[in-house]
């Protein structure tokens, strides 16, 4: 299994690791990883591998057997070989971006409390699909409210919580589209605000900023209808 080193520290840019194996499609397994794989509507990363004699850029980090995270080169490339020990480097500048807009995307969860039905992680935007019937009356009464929990600079959290804990609060689960990872024991949630005054709790597996003050000012996308109940939301980083 691969250790995810980016789920105790998103912020972590570069760290060594051993070679564990290769896949048969030219992908790289470590023992542990600064990258994230793609998953929960949020891209894998991408960066470069070092290690003595050769370098490796990696395109992207995709989820592989058990709990296993495969690399995938950017380009045909000799691999380092197994037991090799490697510098991980991260491309931090868009990963940075992904938890920009991942923890602004929480926020809009606040500010339009309605069921989540799917949603998608970029750069410079991401959107929710909501179980909306009707369009909001006020878009720009939306986008200002998202605003002003962002300059709040609120704290974010992880803990974890059980299986058993999870099943007996389904409230915390806002996505339909996408159920949190059960089976292992355990869940994460990640909390914006103090548990005094929390602003959101949800489970998630994905990199978030450590406040809400650096997700910066975002406006709203167009609001699209996408079928007879559901409509989708984009959040846009303005700088």
């Amino acid at each position: 299994m691969t250790t995810p080193l980016f789920r105790d520290d998103a912020y972590l840019r570069e760290a060594p690791a051993r070679v564990a194996a290769h896949t048969p499609e030219g992908g790289v397994v470590l023992d542990a990883s600064v990258f994230y794989p793609q998953g929960g509507g949020q891209p894998g990363d991408s960066g470069s591998l070092r290690w003595e004699g050769g370098a490796l850029a990696i395109a992207t980090a995709v989820k592989g057997g058990g709990d296993d995270i495969v690399l995938l080169p950017a380009e045909p490339s000799p691999l380092p070989p197994v037991g090799a020990e490697v510098t991980q480097i991260l491309d931090f500048g868009r990963r940075h971006a992904h938890m920009r807009v991942h923890t602004a995307l929480h926020l809009l969860s606040v500010v339009i409390p309605l069921p989540v039905t799917g949603g998608a992680i970029g750069e410079e935007k991401g959107r929710l699909d909501f179980d909306m019937p009707d369009a909001p009356e006020d878009k720009q009464a939306l986008e200002d409210a998202l605003n002003a929990l962002i300059a709040r600079d609120l704290e974010v959290t992880t803990e974890w919580i059980t299986d058993a804990e999870l099943a007996a609060n389904p409230g915390l689960v806002k996505t339909m589209s996408v159920k949190p990872p059960m089976g292992a024991g355990r869940v994460r949630l990640v909390r914006i605000g103090t548990a005094q005054e929390q602003v959101d709790l949800q489970p998630c597996g994905g990199t978030h900023v450590a406040r809400t003050g650096e997700i910066g000012p975002v406006r709203l996308g167009k609001i699209e209808k996408k079928g007879k109940q559901n409509r989708r939301v984009s959040v846009v980083l303005a700088g």
